[in-house]
């Protein structure tokens, strides 16, 4: 059997999920025995200095036999996540005016603060 083939057989269904500079597929496989497994595969661009860019992917393989405990685990991290920070998305790549905690205001120092007027209030 040519290459083609070979992955037109083990290739059954597959799904994209762009984000951003990221995207995952994940794709279901067909075993040499004709069973089933799930691929997920993250693929990143980054852009060269010079102007071309090359992506890094990262690869996971999942196999029926630890569909469930996969699922449980994956479910308890997702509302761990949503339980403790919410939905919304933290992140200085997302929101322009986000500012670290650890991280002083600009243009600001102590004297700053002391030049503040209560009499409007």
């Amino acid at each position: 059997m040519n290459e083609k083939g070979l992955m037109e057989q083990e290739e059954i269904y597959s799904k994209v999920l762009r984000a951003g500079r990221r995207t995952y597929f994940f794709d279901v496989r067909s075993t040499k025995a004709g069973d089933y497994y799930l691929t997920i595969t993250e693929s990143k661009k980054f852009t060269n200095d010079d102007g071309s860019f090359h992506y890094k992917k990262h690869k996971i393989y999942l196999y029926k036999e630890d569909f469930e405990s996969f699922r449980e685990i994956m479910n308890e991290m997702m509302d761990y996540i949503i339980d403790e920070k919410g939905m919304e998305v933290i992140s200085e790549r997302h929101q322009k005016d986000f500012k670290k905690e650890d991280q002083p205001l600009e243009n600001s120092t102590a004297e700053s603060f002391t030049d503040v007027s209560f009499d409007d209030i």
